[in-house]
């Protein structure tokens, strides 16, 4: 008596002895396959995205030095834009007064507006040509930003104080004499209006990269099958 012999399997099913591919265990996929890719292919997340770490922290140091360098200007422009203090000395005894001319003037309020307008402007100027240079941003890139407006905001107001009439407004009004009115040194009342720059630079640059970066591809909510790829 013989045993029953087993039927050959079908011819067109392949072994995994004459070379043909494995099928993976289900639910299991390569490592950096999206679902739904052919197994043992990798998406493109799996490349490198951007620049690496080091790029994006020697852009961000450029970055600060570049705005912060800015602020020269600004103060140059604070210097020349902002309205004088008009001051008078005046000798009561043997001591030198100096008091202000106009009691109820707005100058020393136009100082700090102008100031403030100006940082405003150099922040939203600063954060449209960082932007154009690197439109991909980055966490270095915006904290660079920041830190360059306020750099350069604390460079400006201090270029502007020493472009400005002399600080010792005694000594100027000796030298003037009694009664002759001169302009008070360049003052920043309001010391909030050195963060205009940064705060208008991190706006602007955050509204530029919500309307015009780079978008993110969303993944396909239909999976291909197993064993397709789409055309």
């Amino acid at each position: 008596m013989t045993a029953p012999l087993t039927p050959p399997p079908p011819p067109n099913e392949r072994s995994s002895y004459q070379g043909g591919p494995v099928p993976p265990p289900v639910g299991a996929h390569a490592v950096g396959t999206p679902p739904g890719a052919p197994y043992g292919t990798h998406g493109d997340h799996g490349e490198q995205d951007g620049p690496g770490m080091l790029t994006e922290v020697r852009q961000a140091a450029v970055a600060v030095v570049a705005v912060a360098l800015s602020g020269v200007l600004l103060g140059v422009l604070w210097w020349k834009l902002a309205p004088s203090v008009p001051l008078v000395g005046e000798v009561v005894g043997d001591r030198w007064l100096v008091y202000l001319k106009e009691s109820e003037g707005e100058q020393s309020v136009g100082v700090d507006g102008t100031f403030t307008l100006l940082a405003l402007a150099f922040g939203a100027l600063s954060a449209v040509v960082v932007f154009l240079l690197r439109r991909r941003g980055g966490v270095p890139l915006v904290v660079a930003l920041g830190a360059g407006g306020l750099l350069g905001s604390l460079l400006a107001w201090r270029v502007g104080i020493w472009l400005g009439p002399a600080q010792d407004v005694v000594a100027h009004a000796k030298e003037v004499g009694k009664g002759v009115t001169f302009s008070a040194p360049l003052k920043l009342g309001a010391k909030g209006a050195l963060l205009a720059w940064p705060i208008a630079a991190l706006v602007v640059h955050l509204g530029l990269t919500g309307l015009f970066g780079p978008r993110d591809l969303e993944p396909d909510p239909w999976p291909a099958p197993y064993g397709k790829t789409s055309a």
